[in-house]
């Protein structure tokens, strides 16, 4: 996955080496074994490169060579004829990342394998929304350890861990902290997890780490113009151009505060939010009282004409926003993403009659399938990056 890196060294054998390296392990990664010829097609290095590479890595720890199995028709103890070819296998247990979600009321923690297969996780909650600095480093170090203790990981074999956070991150990892609720965040993580366990922690914005795993393993796999909107309590969007992650100067490209000043919108307020609001501005759908977001979507599935209407006026407000994000940025689909976005599939049908009202350039939208782990799973692809592009200085023998 390019990322918006700035720019960029002059290449050097060094760079090199780290830059096959990284393209081997990415291949080996995605198959469950690779072969000399399959690597030389998929990294276009030649015979001598790719086994001088490998041969680096497997004495680095991160792949192992396997025998080659024999044919059916071959007999035991034969002599085999011509070269057999050379079979390589991802060491995935050889070291492990951390995908974390950081958000206002609760933190989660996921372990990975070097695959990116989850093996642990763990979610915790904060007291309350502001607090001090400290208590919020403890809680996330809590959820890391105790997601880490549910795989059977080492802490000290972490590669790298991932933080999404609800506020802008510039490319090198400083939080905007212009608005106050921004500023929660900015709480000297990195050096803290750095020096509690040595960890690399590279820090994300949340709904850019949603864009990194929707298009990873979600339904934007293969999209390269694609916004993750992510849809609950407040809009945020992550985008990518032509497969790269946008930050911006300061890292708010994908802020939503422009809403306040859209006609038909004045607010980014997300999907939950609205229900709530909506729900509480009207004496609540028939049923009675102040339902919660799901008892709305869940009363407008059951014909409630209360709900249906709350549900109409949110698709509207919806096609509004997605239109004003496809004129400025035109992309080719736009997903909404979160824990709202199940119920949000209810929405699509309204959406998409609306929206080539406000836009003549209408994206595909869709609901991400990741669900509340949207964000985890951007994390965990995202320390991976940082452990291939690094391999060669994170040997693990």
């Amino acid at each position: 996955m390019p990322h918006d890196l700035g720019p960029q060294p002059a290449a050097t054998p060094q760079l090199l080496r780290r830059v096959n390296a990284q393209a081997v392990l990415g291949h080996i990664r995605g198959t469950d074994v690779a072969t000399g010829t399959e690597l030389m097609a998929s990294t276009g290095l030649t015979r001598a490169s790719v086994l001088a590479v490998c041969e680096d890595l497997i004495g680095r720890g991160w792949i192992r060579e396997l025998d080659s199995p024999r044919r059916d028709d071959e007999p035991a103890g034969s002599a085999r004829k011509g070269r057999p070819a050379k079979r390589f296998e991802l060491n995935a247990r050889a070291g492990f990342v951390l995908g974390i979600d950081i958000g206002a009321g609760t933190t989660t923690a996921a372990v990975a394998d070097l695959r990116g297969i989850v093996i642990g996780r763990s979610s915790q909650s904060f007291r309350a929304v502001d607090i001090p600095a400290e208590e919020r480093i403890g809680v996330v170090d809590q959820a890391c350890r105790l997601a880490l203790s549910a795989a059977g990981a080492d802490p000290g074999r972490v590669l790298a861990a991932a933080a999404g956070i609800a506020a802008p991150v510039d490319r090198a990892g400083k939080v905007l902290a212009s608005k106050h609720f921004w500023s929660l965040f900015d709480v000297g993580l990195r050096a803290a997890l750095k020096e509690l366990h040595g960890w690399t922690v590279l820090l994300e914005n949340d709904a850019n780490l949603a864009a990194l795993g929707e298009h990873w393993r979600g339904s934007g796999t293969g999209v390269d113009d694609l916004v993750v909107l992510l849809a609950g309590e407040r809009l945020g969007a992550g985008v990518l151009e032509s497969g790269r992650l946008l930050h911006g100067s300061g890292g708010a490209a994908g802020e939503m505060g422009y809403l306040d000043l859209v006609e038909g919108v004045g607010s980014s307020d997300g999907i939950a939010s609205l229900a709530r609001q909506w729900s509480a501005a009207g004496g609540g759908p028939a049923t009675g009282g102040v339902p919660s977001a799901r008892r709305v979507f869940e009363d407008a599935a059951a014909g409630d004409p209360a709900a249906l209407a709350i549900l109409d006026r949110i698709s509207e407000r919806m096609a509004r926003v997605i239109a004003t994000v496809s004129s400025l940025i035109n992309p080719e689909q736009l997903v909404i993403g979160g824990a709202v976005a199940e119920s949000a599939a209810a929405l699509l049908p309204g959406i998409m009659a609306a929206l080539p009202r406000f836009t003549a350039t209408p994206p595909r939208v869709t609901v991400s399938p990741l669900g509340g782990g949207i964000v985890t799973i951007g994390a965990i692809r995202h320390a991976l990056d940082y452990v291939e592009a690094n391999a060669l200085e994170l040997g693990l023998t």
